[in-house]
């Protein structure tokens, strides 16, 4: 049985239908892509499954029980967690406190007085960090740090409440290529290790095709294309509407295939 099921999900804004009608599933252990065009329906049906939008019609399952109607933070405590495009810390705290800060929510705890926060489950967040090879920098203040040790520790700050359903928006946005690689190939450890389900939007296709176990392609707010990256590379109507030409997939992968 899929982790995520998503049937019928449609929004609409004014007169412009966003999200039309989209259907698709995710497993446990299974990185998911969802790509398109510029005003494809990406952000928005993304925002709906983490309950920042509501949704005009259709269903949001986790393992059976509807998100739909859910504020994001009840979201979250079911289990699903997020990072965003552009990085979310508390840059006056150090690396572990804004661990310590994600584990104190996760624990019901974020506005008690009973005791410091940073007393909080020190060793938990520190090996949260570890996972993400963050340890060693655990006391420094996020402020000093370079953009894609940051974009580590929003990872570690999201797996706080050991979720389920992870999604990533953007990843990747404003990192270089070699930064790149390694926060998904940290990724793609955390999805087989722990299970994990993991949903992402990306532009960069380099990622998205050594990463991803399957994509789904969005075009005008609707889902014109799912499969596996080799599927999508060579499907006519993706080439014709996302690609043009098809020399995008082309390209993307001869360099998968050279980095090979």
């Amino acid at each position: 049985m899929s982790l995520l099921q998503v049937k019928g999900l449609g929004k609409s804004f004014g007169g412009v239908r966003a999200v039309d009608g989209i259907d698709f599933e995710l497993a446990a252990g299974e990185l998911l892509a969802l790509i398109g065009p510029n005003g494809a329906g990406k952000s928005t049906t993304f925002n709906m499954v983490n309950g920042q939008l509501r949704c005009d019609s259709g269903s949001i399952r986790l393992e059976g029980r509807e998100l739909v109607g859910l504020r994001p933070r009840a979201i979250w405590r079911m289990g699903v967690s997020r990072t965003f495009q552009i990085a979310e810390t508390f840059a006056s705290l150090t690396v572990v406190e804004n661990v310590q800060m994600a584990l104190l929510s996760a624990d019901h705890k974020l506005y008690s007085l009973w005791r410091p926060a940073a007393a909080h489950r020190r060793d938990d967040a520190l090996r949260l960090l570890a996972q993400v090879g963050m340890a060693e920098q655990a006391d420094r203040p996020c402020s000093v740090l370079a953009y894609g040790d940051v974009k580590r520790v929003e990872l570690a700050i999201a797996m706080a409440n050991e979720p389920k359903l992870l999604l990533m928006d953007e990843p990747t946005a404003g990192m270089a290529p070699r930064e790149r690689n390694e926060l998904m190939a940290l990724t793609k450890r955390l999805v087989v290790e722990r299970g994990l389900a993991v949903l992402f939007t990306e532009h960069s296709m380099d990622v998205v095709f050594a990463y991803a176990d399957r994509l789904i392609v969005l075009a005008r707010g609707r889902l014109i294309a799912q499969g596996r990256p080799a599927e999508i590379r060579d499907h006519p109507k993706v080439q014709e509407v996302y690609f043009g030409t098809g020399k995008t997939f082309e390209k993307v992968a001869a360099a998968t295939k050279a980095a090979a």
